[in-house]
């Protein structure tokens, strides 16, 4: 393993030694443990799931499958539920998130009632261009913010630049309601840039908090950072 010296082989062979698909498993963990933001009987969307160790953790935090609850995984490549810590209760689907409207992603919840936990960990395919790089992670972030809560006003000025920024390039969507219920939670995955205070911002107007989260298993030359958001207004 490269970049992240002893701690990315640590978790990379501690994720192969529990039968996690992937070391980004341990990210979940981490914020799970922190945040408790999935709750038993919790129904959940993975944005960005492939290739299933979010589905993995997500799972073994829904208890036992008398408590129910639901996690559907979304990803535009062909994601196969892993069968270490997995049950009948995920599923996955093939979908370029970008283009994913408010109506199909609440088809897939239970009784079309939306989500209470959404988890995006999705980032772009690395090009080594920094600036290219954050703006397009700050566009899949504005796609999962846009997803969760509708329709985005902002008051603060800050926030509206973020917004006429990045909300561009979402796919226009006729529908103004999001699809994660009140008093959810968000999980947003970013490369760090000088947007994330605008974003963070923004989601202080919507949630009752927010908090920036960088995983002990985030490889040490990896920008990556996570916006923990809790409790939707």
């Amino acid at each position: 393993m490269s970049g992240a010296g002893g701690t990315a082989d640590f978790f990379y062979r501690e994720a192969q030694r529990l039968g996690y698909v992937a070391r980004s498993a341990f990210k979940l963990i981490q914020i799970q443990k922190q945040h408790k933001l999935i709750a038993p009987g919790a129904a959940v969307l993975d944005l960005g799931c492939a290739p299933g160790a979010w589905l993995q953790v997500a799972c073994q935090n829904l208890g036992p499958l008398e408590k129910g609850g639901v996690i559907v995984g979304v990803d535009v490549k062909k994601v196969k539920v892993p069968s270490a810590h997995c049950d009948s209760r995920v599923r996955t689907v093939c979908a370029d998130v970008m283009a994913l409207m408010k109506q199909q992603a609440r088809a897939m919840s239970p009784q079309e009632r939306g989500f209470s936990v959404i988890l995006s960990d999705m980032c772009p395919v690395v090009s080594g261009i920094t600036t290219k790089d954050a703006a397009i992670s700050c566009e899949l972030g504005m796609r999962a913010l846009s997803l969760a809560v509708g329709k985005m006003k902002a008051k603060d000025s800050d926030c509206i630049a973020i917004l006429e920024k990045f909300q561009s390039s979402t796919e226009p969507d006729p529908d103004e309601d999001g699809i994660l219920r009140r008093g959810g939670s968000l999980v947003i995955k970013f490369l760090e840039n000088e947007d994330i205070p605008g974003f963070g911002k923004f989601c202080k107007e919507k949630f009752k908090k927010v908090s920036l989260l960088r995983p002990k298993a985030t490889r040490s030359s990896s920008r990556e950072i996570f916006m923990v958001c809790e409790g939707l207004r």
